[in-house]
């Protein structure tokens, strides 16, 4: 009798146990079930940037950084990529792995995504892809940039209306690319040659600077080396290219600017390179607006709301020059202000 009672005592404990083990692990606090879901209204981003490689560049970096703050919101991952597209490839699939609300990326190369974009859509993790774009692959929810294409027709046009105004009957372009393989490089190339030779320009030479002013001022040291006295136009796909070229050209006593023998000309539209615009030592500036984090914090505010976003979206972009001689210029039947630097202008940069 006793084995029975101390063997129902047992079992009525088993049962006690484990009826208190149920109701723990059914209960509403779930802090702890390791699913790394966010606490509060905290939204995590990961941002996979180019590097930093140019002003431009610091100023994408500095206003995703001031966007995605821990005041409005957000908790941000930052890797900069240092231009190396296997390190960029691993940020993303590490974002996926720390499980992310969304990954923003401003791809070094424009192909090659598919892959990891194909994880990032298994993962249900929204992409959002600034400035540079992606051609292999639509599996991101929006992109934000610039129409580099049109940047290179408009500096096209600007040169060819520029060149009449100043009686300049015969254009011999050098060209300063950007890094090899970027949409950027790519668009400012393709829109420029179309009007060139729509002109009857010949592009002497074209190299790669890789938007940097290392690259800028090395290309430029070569071209006045190799073709001396047979040029009087360079075209910088960025603002630090530019600057490196300008130095280049001063230890080579080659004149440039408004009061020179070369026109030199630059994308982006840093402050520093809207100054040099005014000062004359830069002829035009084409603004490439790098401030994309606020629009890529409207394209998250609604995707958070269960609304709809454009699959493109584009900055909203000026194009500088110093002398007043081109009010404007027409591309693809759309008439464009080309902005006459002023003390006024250069006060009101953002960046």
């Amino acid at each position: 009798m006793k084995t029975k009672i101390k063997r129902l005592a047992a079992l009525l404990l088993a049962l006690t146990m484990l009826f208190t083990l149920v109701a723990c692990s059914s209960g509403g606090d779930d802090t702890n079930s390791g699913d790394n879901t966010n606490s509060g209204d905290t939204i995590k981003v990961g941002f996979a940037q180019v590097g930093h490689e140019s002003d431009w560049r610091t100023a994408s970096t500095k206003s995703a950084q001031s966007t995605f703050s821990a005041e409005n919101g957000y908790e941000l991952s930052f890797v900069d990529c240092d231009n190396n597209t296997a390190r960029q490839l691993e940020a993303v699939r590490n974002f996926i792995q720390q499980k992310m609300d969304y990954i923003i990326i401003d791809p070094i190369a424009d192909t090659g995504w598919d892959t990891v974009l194909t994880e990032c859509e298994d993962a249900k993790i929204p992409v959002v892809v600034i400035d540079r774009n992606i051609t292999d692959s639509d599996k991101y929810v929006s992109w934000v940039g610039s129409d580099f294409k049109t940047e290179g027709l408009a500096c096209g046009e600007w040169l060819a209306a520029y060149a009449k105004a100043k009686g300049i009957s015969e254009v011999k372009p050098l060209v300063i690319e950007g890094s090899t393989g970027a949409s950027a490089t790519n668009g400012r190339t393709e829109g420029f040659k179309e009007i060139a030779d729509r002109e009857g320009w010949t592009i002497i030479d074209s190299q790669n600077g890789d938007f940097t002013e290392d690259g800028g001022q090395e290309v430029m040291e070569s071209y006045c080396q190799s073709y001396k006295g047979q040029f009087n136009v360079v075209i910088c796909q960025n603002d630090n290219e530019a600057y490196g070229a300008m130095t280049a050209m001063d230890n080579a006593g080659v004149t440039y600017g408004v009061d020179g023998d070369v026109i030199i000309v630059s994308f982006d539209s840093n402050k520093r390179a809207v100054e040099l615009v005014k000062d004359g030592k830069l002829n035009a500036t084409f603004e490439c607006n790098p401030l994309a984090a606020p629009t890529v914090d409207e394209v998250i505010k609604k995707l958070e709301k269960g609304e709809s976003v454009e699959k493109e979206i584009y900055m909203k972009e000026s194009w500088l020059a110093n002398e007043d001689i081109v009010p404007s210029i027409t591309i693809n039947g759309t008439t464009h202000e080309i902005i006459h630097v002023t003390d006024e202008v250069l006060a009101n940069r953002a960046y």
